[in-house]
């Protein structure tokens, strides 16, 4: 069933990237809600990689401070939540659990490579699906790449391993003209039908 043109408004026509948020909190339950919608999306054989990091207190967020680029430094400092999509580099090991139909784990042992690109790849897409998931609850959502990804894995994942792939400002919108759409590509210039 498709949607109706409402919800692909709220999902891609009038959404944008938002640097400034409204003060309202955003809840542990929110936050549930948008997991709970986002781990349905697929991924390679289900492997699941993606892991979230929730940066939410004062001293989290001086934490992330040194590893932000200047142009998204203060934005990212007074939202209220900045969101680390993450992965995990040895997500195989939930595959006997996740995918139990076959032994997927053994596609991935000793085979590094594989399991970095898995990783990164499908943690990418699970990024993209709590973007749409925050979207559909009513969050505004910013995401960005302009940040040091070592700094970010030596002050938050040097207990798991995690390695940091982008980061999410998230928030409530905050009630104001947003700028006009960035251009993109047409049709034409960017799908090839073979």
């Amino acid at each position: 069933m498709a949607l109706d043109e409402e919800a692909l408004d709220t999902l891609f026509r009038n959404a944008r990237t938002h640097e400034a948020f409204a003060d309202t909190p955003v809840t542990d339950e929110t936050l549930q809600a948008v997991y709970e919608l986002l781990k349905l999306g697929p991924t390679s054989g289900n492997s699941s990689p993606g892991r979230f990091l929730v940066i939410r207190t004062p001293e989290a967020k001086e934490k992330l401070r040194p590893a932000l680029s200047l142009g998204n430094l203060d934005k990212t400092i007074a939202a209220p939540l900045t969101i680390v999509v993450a992965y995990d580099p040895f997500f195989h090991n939930k595959l006997p659990e996740l995918y139990p139909a076959a032994d997927l784990k053994g596609w991935y042992a000793g085979n590094p490579d594989l399991l970095e690109e898995t990783g990164f790849r499908n943690s990418t897409l699970q990024g993209a699906y709590f973007l749409l998931a925050a979207r559909a609850l009513g969050l505004a959502c910013g995401p960005m790449s302009g940040f040091d990804r070592q700094k970010v894995d030596r002050a938050f994942f040097s207990a798991n391993s995690w390695k940091s792939n982008f980061l999410i400002n998230l928030g409530y919108p905050k009630h104001e003209e947003l700028p006009a759409r960035l251009p993109r590509l047409t049709y034409e210039q960017a799908v090839l039908v073979a």
